[in-house]
């Protein structure tokens, strides 16, 4: 199964999407990005899902604004 990480940008409302191999891989890049990240309206996830199709759709709410 694929993963995908997912950073987010709740006042913009855009998003950036990244998939990756294995759901460790991802979250070791989140876990990364949240380090140096110091804006608190960027919410960074990483999600194992079967397809891009079914992130965007169980995950609706991030890519909503796209």
């Amino acid at each position: 199964m694929s993963a995908f990480l997912v950073e987010y940008h709740r006042k913009k409302g855009s998003v950036r999407c990244e998939k990756y191999d294995s759901l460790t891989e991802a979250t070791r890049e989140r876990l990364r990005l949240d380090q140096v990240n110091t804006d608190p309206d960027v919410e960074i996830v990483a999600v194992a899902s079967a397809s891009e199709e079914s992130l965007r759709q169980s995950h609706s709410r991030y890519f909503s604004g796209v």
